[in-house]
């Protein structure tokens, strides 16, 4: 295509479309539908610049027009009140539930690793010895000792903010990171397992596992599943660069990309009562059956949400993304 031909082709409607659109007063119903043919045909035009004759300038040009051109076609939509209840109530457990084939085997195979980190370190002495002196372990792990005083050394609100902003910050880190083809989520995971196997087997040698269980999982359930989410889908978005199936590496990123960022508020709502469990319940004076079954219903409230909310909208056709309306267009290719 030779592109100074196709430039004094189409330039006058280009400056049409410009003129049209900088118009103060309201347009009438010829000019608006003007308008529409010409940010159509506008549209069709960057897209056969793109592929056939990139040209930096031109294509800026050209997709500033086209883009406030789709704003006063498509107009702007104020979000409301509605907006956020059909998020929570279908946009994000629909997230969780299409990307549950990720998850749901990251949540199962960083549950082993921690548990074979506990089982090493809690059988080999040698191993326990190398994380610190025994004088340090005994404090660590006997009745009132560090593990136990964690959890009730700030005030109980306080804590919960705090333990909610370290949560929701790592799991957002998750859902940016897996950009990078997944590779720091990995780390962040394996980071968190190591702590969690070296508290289960620190506390199992000192035979107070029961007692460190009754202290992680009334909170823990729920935390790390939110955390299990958030490593999923960074992995998926980091596939996504691999293999972005049918559509277009640009258009796949950029719909994993929406839904990952929806799930980052989603997540923060999960951990934010997450936080709550472990500000006010983890360090409570209630037995460790009632601790613990706090914590189990509350991980059963939400993987109910998920499957059941989650599935009925994931059925529907909802996959966690923005409205098509409130996207950016997507451009013909030309072949």
């Amino acid at each position: 295509m030779d592109l100074d031909v196709f430039v004094t082709a189409h330039r006058a409607e280009w400056d049409r479309l410009d003129h049209l659109l900088r118009r103060g007063r309201r347009l009438t119903g010829t000019e608006a539908d003007e308008l529409v043919a010409l940010y159509q045909r506008t549209a069709t035009h960057l897209s056969l610049i793109q592929s056939s004759a990139p040209d930096p300038t031109l294509t800026a040009r050209l997709t500033q027009l086209v883009a406030r051109a789709r704003a006063t076609v498509t107009g702007a939509r104020r979000a409301s009140w509605r907006d956020a209840a059909t998020f929570l109530t279908a946009g994000f457990p629909a997230a969780v539930y299409r990307s549950r084939h990720w998850w749901i085997p990251t949540a199962v195979l960083s549950t082993l690793l921690a548990a074979l980190i506990g089982w090493w370190i809690g059988t080999h002495p040698e191993v326990q010895s190398a994380l610190g002196a025994s004088a340090e372990l005994r404090e660590m792990t006997r009745p009132g000792g560090q593990y136990e005083t964690y959890y009730s050394s700030h005030p109980a609100a306080s804590f919960s903010a705090q333990v909610w902003t370290n949560n929701a910050q790592a799991a957002a880190t998750c859902l940016v990171l897996g950009a990078f083809l997944g590779i720091p989520v990995l780390l962040i995971l394996f980071a968190n397992m190591l702590n969690l196997g070296v508290g289960i087997g620190l506390m199992a040698s000192a035979g107070r596992l029961d007692v460190f269980l009754g202290l992680v999982l009334p909170h823990g359930l729920l935390e790390l599943t939110a955390v299990f989410v958030a490593a999923g889908t960074g992995l998926r978005l980091g596939w996504t660069l691999v293999d972005p199936g049918p559509t277009t590496r640009r258009a796949a990123l950029a719909q994993q990309g929406r839904a990952a960022i929806g799930m980052a508020i989603g997540l923060a709502f999960v951990l934010f009562v997450s936080g709550l469990i472990e500000g006010f319940v983890t360090p409570s004076g209630l037995p460790i059956w009632a601790r613990v079954g706090i914590g189990i219903a509350a991980e059963l409230a939400f993987l109910a949400y998920v499957y059941i909310l989650g599935g009925r909208a994931a059925r529907a056709g909802d996959t966690g993304d923005v409205e098509e309306s409130d996207r950016t267009a997507e451009l013909p290719t030309a072949a």
